[in-house]
């Protein structure tokens, strides 16, 4: 989804003096008494208590533990280097099923007509069918007051105005309480038939659909699978959409548990819980960045992986989009030199091409519209949509 090599010199003698310099007269040829050395102690300047020394063995242990926790994450690196080789299958472009995440200042108020306008200029010629407009985040309880999507009625229409088939979502979220005691609690059935009564509130603003985003959401979560049935109930029900975030599958079998137990973070999900959420949604959106990887090519090589575990699993009816790197902020977990628009774009389509190069309902998600440069554009249009790139004012 961040180291200079120390050199040391060879020990001197213990007195300090090096050999070539100790002649039949200096202080270093001389006869001298020595304290009987303790095992595992090492002589210290004279009068100084002994240094105590690693034994041999302990040494080798401690090696051999420093090798057992760095060749797995070489090997893994350079596995991920070797899977962005290759070349990408012919047609391997949009689908017209792309996304773009929006902030929420598209329906507070600081948006205008001039704004839609500019937007529909810019999306031209894209694949994008799909805006996650920002109208939360919900309240601990599950709540959403109206206040939090005052000017949604009006991109709505402007939307459909301007970028007539573009679908416009209510992007809703919240921090989940499962690695703190503050948060949403989906294990609680008036949270949940909360978050229900919001989507109900937001799809009568308006909205073509409701998309979350609940983090960290952890693997196998039973009460996360029943609020996606009930929602997606009532969206069915009012002919909308619904729409996740997903977390990233596990490169190795097994490794949220691994995480989850050493760090209290699973960070992915399994395989078979992507496909469980897959199962349960009309999109499902990949968070595919943030992914601690440190060069383009191995983040490249991590994207085609997480393209070829997530098509494995997603029916074909359900719309599979991967997510792309529009920001270049650097933190624990993201480098921004390496997480590029154009190593991602190529992950994708040699995800694709190597998996179901034939599919779909298949396309990508930009995220966000705030952060995102002239470059990041560019490399979506000439990468992906396959269109040559336009300026947007």
């Amino acid at each position: 989804m961040e180291r200079a090599q120390r050199t040391q010199d060879p020990a001197d003698r213990p007195d300090g003096i090096p050999e070539e310099a100790a002649g039949p007269e200096s202080p270093a040829s001389r006869p001298r008494l020595r304290r009987p050395r303790r095992q595992g102690a090492e002589p210290g300047p004279p009068g100084s208590a002994p240094r105590r020394r690693w034994p041999r063995r302990a040494r080798r242990t401690g090696l051999a533990l420093v090798l057992l926790l760095l060749l797995p994450v070489l090997a893994t690196q350079i596995a991920l280097r070797v899977n962005y080789t290759g070349d990408v299958a012919d047609g391997t472009r949009t689908r017209n099923r792309d996304a773009l995440w929006l902030g929420h200042a598209w329906i507070d108020g600081r948006k205008k007509d001039a704004d839609v306008t500019a937007l529909a200029h810019r999306l031209a010629g894209t694949g994008v069918r799909d805006l996650y407009v920002h109208a939360g985040p919900l309240e601990h309880d599950g709540t959403l007051p109206a206040s939090a999507y005052p000017r949604a009625r009006w991109l709505v229409a402007a939307v459909h105005r301007e970028l007539p088939g573009v679908r416009v979502q209510a992007w809703l979220g919240d921090v989940l309480a499962t690695e703190g005691p503050d948060g949403l609690r989906l294990e609680l059935p008036a949270t949940r038939a909360a978050i229900v009564g919001s989507t109900r509130a937001v799809l009568d603003a308006g909205f073509d659909g409701a998309h979350f985003d609940l983090e960290p959401l952890h693997s196998g979560d039973r009460d996360y699978l029943g609020l996606l049935d009930a929602l997606h109930r009532e969206t069915r029900s009012r002919g909308a959409l619904l729409s996740v975030a997903a977390h990233q599958i596990d490169p190795l079998p097994g490794l949220h548990s691994v995480f989850g137990v050493l760090a209290g973070h699973p960070k992915w999900w399994s395989q078979e819980f992507f496909g469980q959420v897959a199962r349960r949604v009309d999109q499902i959106a990949v968070m595919s960045y943030d992914t601690m990887q440190q060069w383009q090519s191995t983040y490249g090589g991590y994207v085609a992986q997480q393209t070829s575990l997530a098509l494995e699993v997603t029916p074909p009816t359900t719309d599979l989009l991967m997510g792309l790197p529009f920001y270049h902020e650097n933190r624990f977990g993201h480098r921004g030199a390496a997480e590029t628009v154009p190593a991602a774009v190529r992950g994708v389509r040699l995800g694709l091409s190597r998996t179901d190069a034939a599919r779909a309902n298949f396309g990508v998600a930009l995220y966000v519209d705030f952060a995102a440069t002239e470059a990041d554009w560019a490399a979506y249009r000439e990468g992906w949509a396959d269109r040559p790139t336009t300026s947007a004012s």
